[in-house]
This record gives C-alpha cells, sequence and structure tokens, in this order.
C-alpha cells in the first residue's frame, strides 16, 4: 500500500529556512504528480505546492511563490520542500501527499514553527 514518510520539521526563526523530504513506497513513484500541503491550528488543510512526475512542472499557492520550492529525486521516491524566509504564519503541520487509484493518500505530516 501506499506509504509516505515526512521529515525535516522542527522549529525556526523567523527569516529562517527548513526542508522537508517525504520518503515513498508502495506505488510506482515516477508515475505521479506529487503534492505538498499544510494544516495551521484552527484551520483547513491547504494546497501549498504541487510537482509533476517528471519534476518539469511545478506549481504553488499564490502566497508562498518565491519563497518555497518543491522538488522530487524519482531515483529515490522522495519528494522535497525548500522553505525559505519563513513567517510565523507558516506555521503549520506539512503533508506529502499523492492520488493514485481514485484516493488521495496522506503521510503523517511533520510540524514546521515558525517563532522567535
Amino acid at each position: 500500500q501506499v506509504q509516505l514518510v515526512e521529515s525535516g520539521g522542527g522549529l525556526v526563526q523567523p527569516g529562517g529556512s527548513l526542508r522537508l523530504s517525504c520518503a515513498a513506497s508502495g506505488f510506482t513513484f515516477s508515475r505521479y504528480t506529487m503534492s505538498w500541503y499544510r494544516q495551521a491550528p484552527g484551520k483547513e488543510r491547504e494546497l501549498v505546492a504541487t510537482i509533476t512526475s517528471n519534476g518539469g512542472s511545478a506549481n504553488y499557492a499564490d502566497s508562498l511563490k518565491g519563497r518555497f520550492t518543491i522538488s522530487r529525486d524519482n531515483a529515490k521516491n522522495t519528494v522535497n520542500l525548500q522553505m525559505n524566509s519563513l513567517k510565523p504564519e507558516d506555521t503549520a503541520v506539512y503533508y506529502c501527499s499523492v492520488f493514485t487509484r481514485a484516493i488521495r493518500s496522506w503521510g503523517q505530516g511533520t510540524q514546521v514553527t515558525v517563532s522567535s
């Protein structure tokens, strides 16, 4: 079955950077678009970024363009999210996700806290 395991979250000061990673297994990774979502306390889960199966195209939430970069390594079955110039409002649980066989699967999430 699909397994997604996120890592790389933590506590960072405003203006700092973090790099999240997601290790995927249980499906043919190189054939699927991958996504990062996030959910802040008391808010709905929102789409952060997506990247196509070959990594040739990426899309971002408008509010995050220029600060976040999604990438993937199909040889290692990993998808990454580089987050720069972090703000307190970026505090959330970040989830890796894939839509396969008409089902959206999620990882367990990794907490990102931006605070001084």
